[in-house]
């Protein structure tokens, strides 16, 4: 599947502790702009998104998660580095054991996952994808 020509289902961990949100951090080289977006990846065929969702979480920061509660499905619409994108995003409540930042592994670029007060998403001082997380904070 090209993630830029067809629409992906993919799934969102919410991790919330203490009013802060576990991200990730992303960079957008043609719009110059940071932004982040929480933990989680694509919904592989004749795989759930529960499952898929323990899958990415222990790929990317080797971390079991224990999934609580389904909160809703969006549609994101988007442009990264000039490429359209289109996803059916499905978010869960979940909860991890807790470290300060984990290191990520995402699609062999290695980085870190880290843990960032949710007010600063929401008063815009730092950018939160895809928008439609906010139903969900």
């Amino acid at each position: 599947m090209d993630k830029f020509k067809e629409i992906r289902p993919i799934v969102l961990g919410l991790a919330i502790r203490d009013g802060k949100l576990l991200v990730s951090e992303g960079y957008d080289r043609i719009k110059d702009n940071y932004f982040y977006r929480c933990l989680g990846g694509g919904i592989e065929f004749q795989e759930t998104s529960q499952d898929a969702l323990k899958r990415e979480f222990k790929e990317e920061i080797n971390v079991d998660i224990e999934i609580k509660k389904f909160l809703g499905v969006s549609e994101n619409i988007f442009t990264y580095e000039n490429k359209p994108g289109h996803e059916i995003v499905l978010y869960y409540q979940i909860d991890l054991p807790y470290q300060e930042k984990y290191l990520q592994d995402e699609d062999g670029e290695l980085g870190e996952a880290v843990w960032i007060d949710i007010e600063e998403f929401k008063n815009g001082s730092k950018i939160l994808y895809p928008k439609e997380i906010f139903k969900y904070l």
